[in-house]
């Protein structure tokens, strides 16, 4: 009897799982199918869209910048359209893996070379900084102090220029014919 039971309650749940076993039917290919390397060019776009979304969300809500509007304007398509192609691309997981490989793949590319162009950047702002100090100081170099400054003059320009000192007179001093006349 025990085993008897046990055969039903095996047959009973081989039934109910045979019977959740269904056919899924797959869904007719869209007319308005958006081709592969356009869907791929979309969901790349949506990819930069969401990820900026994110990142300054803030900034894209002042410039009035709806990301899903601005994809299905940009590639001239429906959110309809793109739901249908999305879903279609789903039941076929093979086609739909290479497309999202092929995003992937994009993306990485766009990233590669956003920052070779941050590393070229940094570097002309090191070179732009270092031009600047060497330029500093090769002024701070050129700049003399009048303290150290040797002069080499003439020797003979030298003793007439302090012969000319010692003929000189002061001039708050009379000069002596000019007392003596101012006497009489």
């Amino acid at each position: 009897m025990i085993v008897n039971f046990r055969n039903i309650i095996v047959s009973f749940l081989t039934l109910i799982l045979l019977g959740s076993c269904q056919d899924l039917k797959k869904s007719e290919k869209p007319k308005d199918l958006i081709p592969e390397a356009k869907m791929i060019d979309v969901l790349t776009e949506i990819s930069l869209l969401h990820a900026a979304r994110n990142y300054n969300k803030q900034k894209l809500e002042n410039i009035g910048v709806d990301p899903d509007t601005y994809v299905y304007e940009k590639f001239d398509i429906d959110s309809m359209q793109f739901e249908r192609s999305s879903n279609w691309y789903s039941e076929q997981y093979n086609q739909y893996e290479g497309i999202y490989d092929s995003v992937k793949a994009r993306l990485q590319i766009m990233k590669t070379r956003l920052d070779s162009v941050r590393d070229i950047e940094i570097e002309i702002e090191d070179s732009i900084k270092q031009v600047k100090k060497d330029s500093i100081k090769a002024l701070d170099s050129l700049k003399v102090d009048d303290s150290k400054k040797d002069f080499k003059v003439d020797s003979l320009k030298q003793e007439k220029f302090e012969e000319s000192l010692k003929n000189r007179k002061d001039s708050l001093i009379a000069p002596p014919e000019l007392t003596e006349d101012d006497s009489n």
